[in-house]
């Protein structure tokens, strides 16, 4: 036996000891990896920095964990709105409709756009996952010494978190926190790193800025080529309430979550497809399809030993995966027909 064998076999039996512990295959990965650090001539800060963003993320997971199946929405925007600006009553008040919805909200935790968020949302709806920086409290008076709370030391863990578990996505105008989470955001979902989700941009009725960035993104990078027409599908500028939970309501009518099995995208509906539906599919966005057809399936081994909604109907195809903005159309579709 080797060395390779020898670690292996011995971290087998560090795990097969320790005991209740699930995807062992994945934690004898994490332990070797670990060790692979240390044998590496690694710096201390980059060690530093390894063990700093594993353990934070451990503590993040559990936070979120008995949460899972319910719907959350998170809202990105500045930290330095003040409680008299028109907008901090606007978060207020589609916080609470998104909340009294059924959506629990997710922010930053901090001041500003995320207090009014979790104000309107009420504390038991909230979940927060602040940053530690030098110039800002730790979390703001609505969420502090919750058990949905989480403090962080690193942005990317963060934005991680914030983006990771939400199925839709609010944005507020704010500065360059903002405008990196919320572009972000939407390169995860152009480039099929992130799975499809409702994105809005929402102002103040007469206010301009997601509407500036939208035309900014229309006439300078749409004309350069350097985004796609489909791409404008990605996420919609809305300036009322009413506009901005409807955009995310609609979104899960009947579309419902896609996986990933093989070289296939497993769309999950709410409302078996009827033949004529595929049929129309077919012809819409057959120039989704890479190779084959629409079919619908019943859910795959993986999903079944995964207990993975099981009682959605499945849309199977093998997809074009750089047309992010023509799946968004694709869904827009099926939640239209119904």
């Amino acid at each position: 036996m080797n060395k390779a064998d020898d670690l292996l076999s011995a971290i087998s039996d560090l795990v097969g000891e320790y005991g209740s512990i699930h995807n062992t295959d994945y934690v004898m990965q994490l332990i070797a990896t670990s060790l692979e650090l240390g044998s590496d001539k690694t710096s201390t800060l980059d060690l530093k920095i390894a063990s700093s963003a594993l353990k934070e993320m451990r503590e993040a997971f559990a936070m979120f964990q008995p949460y899972t199946q319910r719907p959350k929405v998170t809202i990105f925007g500045s930290a330095r709105t003040k409680k008299d600006d028109p907008l901090y009553l606007h978060t207020q008040l589609v916080a609470k409709r998104l909340a009294d919805q059924g959506w629990m909200v997710v922010t930053g935790a901090g001041p500003g756009i995320m207090e009014a968020g979790m104000e309107g949302a009420g504390r038991e709806s909230s979940i927060g996952v602040s940053i530690r920086l030098p110039f800002e409290s730790s979390a703001n008076s609505i969420i502090a010494g919750d058990e949905k709370y989480v403090s962080m030391r690193y942005f990317f863990t963060r934005k991680l978190m914030l983006v990771k578990e939400s199925q839709a996505f609010l944005c507020l105008p704010g500065g360059f926190g903002t405008l990196d989470e919320t572009f972000e955001l939407l390169t995860l979902t152009q480039t099929g790193k992130g799975v499809p989700v409702p994105i809005v941009l929402l102002d103040l009725p007469g206010d301009r800025f997601w509407h500036s960035i939208d035309l900014l993104i229309q006439t300078e990078l749409l004309t350069r080529g350097l985004v796609s027409p489909e791409d404008l599908a990605l996420y919609r500028v809305c300036d009322t309430i009413d506009d901005a939970t409807d955009e995310i309501q609609t979104f899960y009518i009947n579309y419902h979550s896609v996986r990933f099995i093989g070289k296939h995208l497993i769309m999950r509906l709410n409302k078996l497809p009827t033949h004529q539906l595929l049929t129309e599919l077919q012809k819409k966005f057959g120039y989704l399809c890479r190779s084959g057809q629409f079919e619908i399936v019943q859910p795959h081994s993986t999903e079944i030993s995964d207990n993975d909604h099981l009682d959605k109907y499945r849309l199977r195809f093998d997809p074009q995966r750089s047309d992010a903005g023509g799946l968004r159309a694709l869904i827009n579709f099926l939640n239209q027909a119904g």
